[in-house]
Protein backbone atom coordinates (compact mmCIF):
# COMPACT_ATOMS: atom_id res chain seq x y z
CA UNK A 1 0.00 0.00 0.00
CA UNK A 2 2.72 2.53 0.57
CA UNK A 3 4.32 1.83 -2.19
CA UNK A 4 1.29 2.37 -4.32
CA UNK A 5 0.65 5.99 -2.73
CA UNK A 6 4.31 6.87 -3.26
CA UNK A 7 3.90 5.79 -6.72
CA UNK A 8 0.34 7.67 -7.22
CA UNK A 9 2.20 11.51 -5.17
CA UNK A 10 5.18 10.65 -7.90
CA UNK A 11 2.42 11.02 -10.68
CA UNK A 12 -0.04 13.60 -9.20
CA UNK A 13 3.74 15.58 -9.09
CA UNK A 14 4.41 15.01 -13.05
CA UNK A 15 0.67 15.66 -13.81
CA UNK A 16 0.81 18.81 -11.79
CA UNK A 17 4.20 20.16 -13.33
CA UNK A 18 2.91 19.72 -17.02
CA UNK A 19 -0.24 20.77 -16.64
CA UNK A 20 1.14 24.54 -14.85
CA UNK A 21 3.59 24.55 -17.67
CA UNK A 22 0.80 23.58 -20.57
CA UNK A 23 -1.56 26.08 -18.55
CA UNK A 24 0.02 28.57 -17.26
CA UNK A 25 -3.04 31.07 -16.16
CA UNK A 26 -4.98 28.31 -15.12
CA UNK A 27 -8.01 29.78 -13.03
CA UNK A 28 -11.53 29.36 -11.98
CA UNK A 29 -13.48 30.38 -15.64
CA UNK A 30 -16.50 31.53 -13.02
CA UNK A 31 -16.14 35.30 -12.36
CA UNK A 32 -14.74 36.13 -9.01
CA UNK A 33 -15.55 39.00 -8.58
CA UNK A 34 -17.35 38.98 -4.50
CA UNK A 35 -17.67 35.70 -2.50
CA UNK A 36 -21.69 35.73 -2.84
CA UNK A 37 -21.58 36.76 -6.65
CA UNK A 38 -19.51 33.52 -6.47
CA UNK A 39 -21.64 31.63 -5.20
CA UNK A 40 -24.69 32.72 -6.64
CA UNK A 41 -22.87 31.52 -10.08
CA UNK A 42 -22.00 28.04 -8.80
CA UNK A 43 -25.79 27.65 -8.23
CA UNK A 44 -26.52 28.42 -12.08
CA UNK A 45 -23.41 26.78 -12.87
CA UNK A 46 -25.54 23.21 -12.79
CA UNK A 47 -26.14 21.58 -16.73
CA UNK A 48 -24.82 24.88 -17.86
CA UNK A 49 -21.48 26.27 -19.15
CA UNK A 50 -19.59 28.86 -17.27
CA UNK A 51 -19.59 31.56 -20.30
CA UNK A 52 -23.45 31.57 -20.00
CA UNK A 53 -23.64 31.64 -16.31
CA UNK A 54 -21.37 34.71 -16.57
CA UNK A 55 -23.39 36.71 -18.59
CA UNK A 56 -26.04 35.68 -16.90
CA UNK A 57 -24.97 36.34 -13.80
CA UNK A 58 -23.64 39.95 -14.79
CA UNK A 59 -27.30 40.94 -15.70
CA UNK A 60 -28.22 39.51 -12.49
CA UNK A 61 -26.15 41.61 -10.49
CA UNK A 62 -26.39 44.92 -12.70
CA UNK A 63 -30.49 44.34 -11.91
CA UNK A 64 -30.16 43.23 -8.22
CA UNK A 65 -26.98 44.79 -6.64
CA UNK A 66 -26.59 42.61 -3.47
CA UNK A 67 -27.94 39.99 -1.43
CA UNK A 68 -30.83 41.96 0.03
CA UNK A 69 -32.31 43.03 -2.78
CA UNK A 70 -32.31 39.23 -4.19
CA UNK A 71 -33.83 37.79 -0.70
CA UNK A 72 -36.94 40.25 -0.93
CA UNK A 73 -37.40 39.77 -4.75
CA UNK A 74 -40.39 38.28 -6.84
CA UNK A 75 -39.23 34.53 -7.54
CA UNK A 76 -40.85 35.41 -11.03
CA UNK A 77 -38.72 38.32 -11.59
CA UNK A 78 -35.33 35.89 -10.90
CA UNK A 79 -36.69 33.17 -12.92
CA UNK A 80 -36.98 36.07 -15.79
CA UNK A 81 -33.70 36.63 -15.68
CA UNK A 82 -31.58 33.87 -15.14
CA UNK A 83 -33.53 31.26 -17.59
CA UNK A 84 -30.75 31.62 -19.90
CA UNK A 85 -29.13 29.15 -17.46
CA UNK A 86 -31.62 26.29 -17.44
CA UNK A 87 -33.49 24.64 -14.97
CA UNK A 88 -35.49 27.69 -13.84
CA UNK A 89 -37.55 26.25 -11.21
CA UNK A 90 -35.07 24.95 -8.97
CA UNK A 91 -32.31 27.72 -9.75
CA UNK A 92 -34.75 30.65 -8.65
CA UNK A 93 -35.57 28.66 -5.40
CA UNK A 94 -31.62 28.04 -5.23
CA UNK A 95 -30.83 31.80 -5.55
CA UNK A 96 -32.68 33.27 -3.81
CA UNK A 97 -32.89 30.44 -0.54
CA UNK A 98 -28.84 31.34 -0.71
CA UNK A 99 -29.54 35.09 -0.78
CA UNK A 100 -31.94 34.94 2.76
CA UNK A 101 -29.19 32.74 4.36
CA UNK A 102 -26.81 35.64 3.45
CA UNK A 103 -28.82 38.52 4.88
CA UNK A 104 -30.92 36.80 7.54
CA UNK A 105 -28.45 34.05 9.46
CA UNK A 106 -25.03 34.53 8.18
CA UNK A 107 -24.89 38.40 8.64
CA UNK A 108 -23.70 38.37 4.86
CA UNK A 109 -20.88 36.61 5.15
CA UNK A 110 -20.51 34.04 3.05
CA UNK A 111 -19.12 30.94 5.82
CA UNK A 112 -16.06 28.98 5.15
CA UNK A 113 -17.42 26.37 5.94
CA UNK A 114 -18.32 23.48 3.31
CA UNK A 115 -21.45 22.02 5.46
CA UNK A 116 -22.86 25.23 6.48
CA UNK A 117 -22.73 26.16 2.44
CA UNK A 118 -24.33 22.79 1.71
CA UNK A 119 -27.61 23.30 3.42
CA UNK A 120 -28.09 25.74 0.82
CA UNK A 121 -30.46 23.73 -2.18
CA UNK A 122 -28.42 23.90 -4.87
CA UNK A 123 -24.88 23.98 -3.34
CA UNK A 124 -23.34 20.76 -3.56
CA UNK A 125 -19.81 19.55 -1.91
CA UNK A 126 -18.12 20.60 -5.59
CA UNK A 127 -19.83 24.31 -5.63
CA UNK A 128 -19.03 24.40 -1.67
CA UNK A 129 -15.40 23.46 -2.19
CA UNK A 130 -14.75 25.95 -5.06
CA UNK A 131 -16.54 28.96 -3.02
CA UNK A 132 -14.25 28.01 0.35
CA UNK A 133 -10.94 27.11 -1.83
CA UNK A 134 -11.23 30.52 -4.07
CA UNK A 135 -12.51 32.57 -1.44
CA UNK A 136 -10.64 31.89 1.72
CA UNK A 137 -7.37 29.52 0.17
CA UNK A 138 -8.98 26.69 2.29
CA UNK A 139 -7.53 23.24 0.86
CA UNK A 140 -10.30 21.77 -1.43
CA UNK A 141 -11.18 19.78 -3.74
CA UNK A 142 -13.34 20.66 -6.77
CA UNK A 143 -14.66 16.98 -8.76
CA UNK A 144 -16.64 18.20 -11.66
CA UNK A 145 -17.10 15.99 -14.94
CA UNK A 146 -13.72 17.20 -16.52
CA UNK A 147 -11.97 16.02 -13.10
CA UNK A 148 -13.67 12.82 -13.15
CA UNK A 149 -12.79 11.92 -16.86
CA UNK A 150 -9.24 13.19 -16.76
CA UNK A 151 -8.05 11.51 -13.10
CA UNK A 152 -9.23 8.52 -13.94
CA UNK A 153 -7.92 8.29 -17.84
CA UNK A 154 -4.27 9.35 -15.75
CA UNK A 155 -4.52 6.69 -13.40
CA UNK A 156 -4.96 8.82 -10.59
CA UNK A 157 -8.57 7.29 -9.74
CA UNK A 158 -10.11 4.16 -10.98
CA UNK A 159 -13.59 5.66 -9.95
CA UNK A 160 -15.82 7.65 -11.11
CA UNK A 161 -17.89 8.36 -8.34
CA UNK A 162 -17.04 12.54 -7.26
CA UNK A 163 -16.58 11.67 -3.43
CA UNK A 164 -14.16 8.55 -4.37
CA UNK A 165 -12.35 11.05 -6.91
CA UNK A 166 -12.31 13.29 -4.21
CA UNK A 167 -10.57 11.49 -1.42
CA UNK A 168 -8.17 9.86 -4.62
CA UNK A 169 -7.06 13.41 -5.66
CA UNK A 170 -6.60 14.22 -1.97
CA UNK A 171 -4.35 11.48 -1.60
CA UNK A 172 -1.42 12.15 -3.56
CA UNK A 173 -2.05 15.60 -4.03
CA UNK A 174 -0.14 18.11 -1.56
CA UNK A 175 -2.80 20.29 -0.12
CA UNK A 176 -2.02 24.02 -1.65
CA UNK A 177 -2.22 22.28 -5.15
CA UNK A 178 -5.93 21.04 -4.63
CA UNK A 179 -8.33 24.22 -5.79
CA UNK A 180 -5.93 24.37 -8.34
CA UNK A 181 -5.77 21.15 -9.83
CA UNK A 182 -9.28 21.30 -10.28
CA UNK A 183 -8.72 24.06 -12.60
CA UNK A 184 -5.67 22.39 -14.09
CA UNK A 185 -7.92 19.28 -15.03
CA UNK A 186 -10.75 21.59 -16.92
CA UNK A 187 -8.33 22.87 -18.82
CA UNK A 188 -6.86 19.37 -19.97
CA UNK A 189 -10.78 18.34 -20.65
CA UNK A 190 -11.42 21.25 -22.50
CA UNK A 191 -8.41 21.46 -24.87
CA UNK A 192 -7.16 17.66 -25.20
CA UNK A 193 -8.74 15.03 -22.78
CA UNK A 194 -12.42 15.59 -24.32
CA UNK A 195 -15.01 13.24 -23.80
CA UNK A 196 -15.22 12.43 -27.38
CA UNK A 197 -12.11 12.09 -29.88
CA UNK A 198 -9.23 13.03 -26.78
CA UNK A 199 -6.31 14.62 -28.78
CA UNK A 200 -3.34 11.70 -26.81
CA UNK A 201 -0.69 12.28 -29.33
CA UNK A 202 -0.76 16.09 -28.89
CA UNK A 203 -1.96 15.82 -25.00
CA UNK A 204 0.99 17.34 -22.44
CA UNK A 205 0.66 13.80 -20.07
CA UNK A 206 1.18 11.80 -22.91
CA UNK A 207 4.10 10.35 -22.15
CA UNK A 208 3.08 9.14 -18.40
CA UNK A 209 -0.83 9.11 -19.23
CA UNK A 210 -2.27 5.59 -17.41
CA UNK A 211 -4.51 5.45 -21.21
CA UNK A 212 -1.14 6.02 -23.42
CA UNK A 213 0.86 3.07 -21.67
Amino acid sequence: MAARNTKGKALALKTYDALSREFPDSQCSLETDCPENLAIRGILSAQCTDKRVNITARELFEKFPDMYAIAKQDPEVIAAVIKPCGLTSSKTRSVIAFAKKMTEEWDNVVPNDVDLLMEVPGIGRKIANLIVGEVYGTPAVVVDTHCKRVMKRIGITESTDPAKVEKDIMNVFPEDMWIRIGHLSVDLGRSYCTAQSPKCDSCPLASFCARRI
